[in-house]
């Protein structure tokens, strides 16, 4: 098969799709749809800015409690920079495809998951090679995506993301999850907002309780199991030989000690780099240094 007709095929893979609850969209991002092997994997793209040099193509993978919405901000600044941005709310992960059983959900799964994707979208692009962003759990994942084949990447960012997880991580979710009776975890922590009409709930609020609601209690079971998992694959990844980027916000206390994510990048050899006025969402809480950074590290490579 000739590569034009591998694009051809890759690219009816991607089709559009539907902007998901009620968070405004920033102008200039599209819905979409990547039909992947698990089954339809929901997306947004926003392609480089019109009048604007391109630079090169960029993948997202959203964390624990995410989706593909978390990057909106970050979405509206980077093709004004020159770069051709890709997210993908991950197997259980709000609209995508939620296949069931918490074994849905191991490593092996979700790196298959973002190699396709990325596959998918170099095929359809014909891109040189992809920039990988993992934000914290999504760093696991990009983590272990590198290690299972590292030759469709020019890069990998951790964001707020560590090397290993501890025993009995996150524990006390697991167990609330698997004892609520189906109940998602937005009404667990916002019992007293459960059953407010939407009307009563500003438009972010709405969101995250639609996201709650559909993502699967699956899902959240076996990130948690990923996030607890002891096995620190940094020299793996830097076996992989991608320069690297190791980034959080100055305020970023409680997914991972800042001093694991320092010795990190100090291990991989990676750029480490902090950023101000932040906590553990820097692509949310202060977009535009953060679309700096990723501006100025993926232009190096």
């Amino acid at each position: 098969m000739s590569f034009e007709q591998q694009s051809q095929k890759a690219s009816e893979k991607i089709h559009s799709g539907r902007v998901f609850s009620s968070l405004p969209m920033p102008e200039g991002v599209e819905a979409l749809v990547i039909e992947a092997s698990v089954g339809p994997l929901t997306a947004i793209h926003a392609p480089v800015a019109e009048g604007v040099k391109g630079k090169g193509t960029a993948l997202f993978i959203p964390g624990f409690t995410g989706s593909k919405e978390d990057f909106y901000e970050l979405f509206a600044l980077l093709p004004q920079r020159g770069w051709d941005v890709w997210a993908y709310s991950q197997r259980g992960q709000g609209d995508s495809v939620a296949p069931s059983g918490i074994e849905s959900y191991g490593r092996d799964q979700t790196a298959s998951d973002a190699l396709e994707v990325a596959a998918i979208i170099t095929q359809a692009t014909a891109c040189d090679g992809i920039h990988l962003l993992g934000h914290s759990f999504g760093g696991l994942v990009a983590q272990a995506t590198v290690i299972k084949d590292p030759s469709p990447f020019r890069s990998l960012t951790l964001m707020s993301s560590g090397p290993h997880g501890w025993p009995g991580r996150k524990a006390d979710i697991r167990e609330r999850l698997l004892n609520s009776g189906g109940v998602d975890l937005w009404r667990l922590d916002n019992p007293d907002k459960a059953d407010w009409p939407d009307d009563r709930l500003d438009p972010l609020q709405r969101f995250l309780r639609e996201r709650s609601e559909r993502t699967s209690t699956d899902q959240l079971i076996g990130a948690i199991d990923q996030l607890a998992n002891v096995h620190d694959t940094t020299f793996e990844v830097k076996d992989t030989g991608l320069p690297a980027l190791v980034f959080h916000g100055i305020d970023d206390i409680y997914a991972w000690p800042q001093e694991w994510q320092h010795r990190m990048a100090i291990l991989l050899g990676a750029r480490y780099e902090i950023i101000p006025d932040a906590a553990h969402c820097p692509n949310g809480e202060n977009p535009v240094p953060t679309a700096d950074l990723l501006d100025d590290f993926w232009s190096k490579h």
